[in-house]
């Protein structure tokens, strides 16, 4: 069997494994065949948020085991929060040399924890306008010229208006009594955890461009409407997640007032205004920087006392005052695009106010690596963000059942693994689908976004019965491939009921109760039965089994229990032979099992994925059919 000269995924290489807190003491090891002949190595590391500073160690011989040459060298961390970035070589007496790379080692803050409700069970996403409605609103008085759909059928508006602008004021009157009606369905299904996107006041149905972070926002009910859904939430065992949007706020909002709507001078209107420090003016009144320049959402200072005072710093702020009204945590919109400290003024204030909220950040690349506007971000070094949303995940999950290879999923999640501290890797939110990205089924179904095609093609675009039936194996697959991943498996509202469409507005159309489609929902209550009653998915480790071609399998190990995750992601029936000897109870999925004197060999159907609960292997049973739906 081949052996590297270096794994830094490999204790035998590099231990601990992965991201160290501070003040660890790291050994690494080389161990090349002694037939090479070398006689020394080296360690350089470069210490980044030291000013780079950089250390070279000797690595001096140590031994030799089974025919391998050991030379090693420990790096103290001290401590030091950052990256380190280390290489190694080796040398020999006749001045040969041999590189080994160049690797990254993340050093975070030691004694971090983070409140395990979040990652441990699944999150349901709600996109509060569209998702149910107990009436029809009346929009007059309200925040912004509304139009609100009478048929709750209809497509969102997506033709620009005469101006040539989509403002995004169509509504269809989703609202907190609505949620508070669907409690029992999401209790039934499985949901540990609701994520709503943005609440407060707004011109926009989105509710991206905040204009009053004081009030819920009208359409949706009232502060005591929150709190109530917050309390009944609560009695069925589940946790509200709020999203916070601290970048920007509204044009057409109480802090700018851009169209004067409020009574309160806004920092549009006088210079005196108390709220014109908060934002940016190129030339004020009408000259603005505005997030990625879209006039209607202004960027604010987020150096400004008064507004970091606002945010997080008060006793009465916005993110401990919403927490004291019944939420449980913040997923921070666009966090990369916050300041550092303000991310840690968010984190502090919220521990401060419940010791167990949870501060997700929105961060689309490996967040340990992510570069912001010249710096490199303390993301998840501490203090922080206790996890991000895992995009890599989503990418490695499309790639893979797009033809993209096991092996590539392996090392990709196999990355963020090692780079990750624990607590932010197993806090990631995971998902197949947000309102950000175009829906699950349609990718899968279609086989891509079809860019290519007009967007009134898009917008009137379904999928065929074949495509369909396509679209909902894969789906099936990869769900329970995310069901079975760490992190907590976070589903988009409706994905769960077969909803197509593509990029935004056609992802966030309204759910379609009473024309769901029943399979895949009993799916999901299956899948997030899968989650909640079984240990070794809340918080166990992960093993790779296989990850070859269209075929994936990983082991989650855990108090006690071991279940074995398996998809293929091809056209045809794949083998797994399982190394090593084994009872295998199947709990999700479908497979045909062969049992050997070695080891049970599964029969993967085609674009499907099966969990079974592993057992030591008693009384070898006959060969058949594992299916459970």
């Amino acid at each position: 069997m081949y052996q590297p000269t270096y794994d830094s995924r490999d204790i035998r290489y590099k231990k601990p494994y992965g991201a160290v807190p501070s003040g660890t003491v790291v050994e690494f090891n080389l161990r090349p065949p002694r037939s090479d002949g070398f006689s020394r190595g080296w360690l350089t590391a470069r210490f980044e948020s030291w000013d780079n500073r950089e250390i070279r160690l000797p690595m001096p011989w140590v031994g030799t085991e089974l025919g391998r040459d050991q030379f090693r060298a420990t790096l103290d961390t001290k401590d030091y929060v950052g990256l380190v970035w280390y290489s190694l070589t080796l040398e020999g007496i006749d001045g040969r040399k041999r590189d080994l790379g160049h690797h990254q080692l993340t050093v975070y803050q030691p004694g971090e924890t983070v409140a395990p409700w979040f990652g441990e069970g699944m999150t349901y996403q709600i996109f509060p306008d569209r998702f149910c409605r107990s009436r029809i609103p009346d929009p007059a008085g309200m925040v912004g010229r509304r139009s609100v759909h009478q048929n709750w059928e209809d497509l969102p508006e997506y033709r620009p208006d005469p101006r040539g602008e989509i403002r995004n004021r169509d509504f269809f009157g989703g609202d907190f009594k609505g949620v508070l009606e669907k409690l029992d369905y999401l209790k039934e299904l499985g949901v540990e955890t609701l994520y709503f996107n943005p609440i407060f006041e707004a011109a926009e149905n989105h509710r991206y461009g905040t204009a009053d972070y004081d009030h819920i926002d009208p359409m949706l009910g009232t502060n005591e409407d929150f709190a109530r859904l917050c309390r009944e939430a609560h009695k069925r065992g589940m946790r509200v997640m709020l999203d916070g949007v601290f970048n920007h706020t509204g044009y057409v909002s109480r802090y700018f007032n851009g169209d004067g709507f409020y009574p309160e001078v806004g920092a549009s209107q006088s210079w005196d205004s108390p709220y014109r420090p908060w934002f940016n003016f190129i030339e004020w009144p009408k000259k603005y920087e505005s997030w990625w320049g879209i006039y209607s959402l202004p960027a604010v200072n987020e150096g400004c006392p008064s507004y970091r005072d606002f945010i997080f710093g008060s006793e009465d702020s916005v993110v401990r005052r919403w927490l004291r009204a019944g939420a449980d945590g913040w997923r921070l919109d666009v966090a990369d695009e916050l300041p550092d400290d303000f991310v840690h003024g968010i984190h502090e204030a919220a521990r401060a106010e419940k010791s167990d909220a949870v501060v997700i950040g929105e961060v689309w690349e490996d967040g340990s690596t992510k570069i912001a506007y010249g710096v490199r971000r303390k993301h998840i070094l501490g203090g922080h963000c206790d996890g991000l949303m895992n995009y890599p995940l989503r990418n490695a999950i499309l790639s893979f059942f797009q033809g993209g290879g096991g092996e590539h999923f392996v090392e990709a999640m196999e990355t963020i693994r090692e780079n990750y501290p624990p607590f932010a890797f197993y806090s990631a939110m995971n998902s197949l689908g947000t309102h950000d990205t175009p829906r699950i089924l349609t990718l899968l179904g279609a086989g891509g976004e079809c860019r290519d095609q007009s967007r009134d093609w898009r917008a009137h675009f379904r999928l065929s019965p074949k495509q369909r039936r396509r679209g909902k194996d894969l789906l099936r697959a990869a769900s329970l491939l995310l069901f079975c991943f760490p992190g907590s498996p976070t589903v988009y509202y409706g994905d769960e009921a077969g909803m197509e469409g593509f990029e935004d507005p056609f992802n966030r159309q309204t759910y379609p109760w009473g024309k769901e489609d029943r399979e895949l929902v009993d799916w999901f209550k299956a899948l997030g039965a899968l989650r909640k009653n079984h240990p070794s998915l809340r918080r166990g480790s992960i093993r790779y089994v296989e990850g070859q071609g269209p075929v994936l399998a990983f082991l989650r190990e855990g108090e006690g229990e071991t279940i074995l995750c398996a998809c293929n992601a091809g056209e045809e029936q794949e083998r797994l032979a399982l190394p090593f000897p084994a009872g295998l109870t199947p709990l999700l999925g479908r497979a045909h099992v062969d049992q050997g004197e070695e080891g049970p060999t599964l029969l993967l159907p085609p674009q499907s994925g099966v969990a079974f609960l592993v057992t030591q292997l008693e009384n070898p049973w006959a060969p058949g059919d594992a299916t459970t739906d």
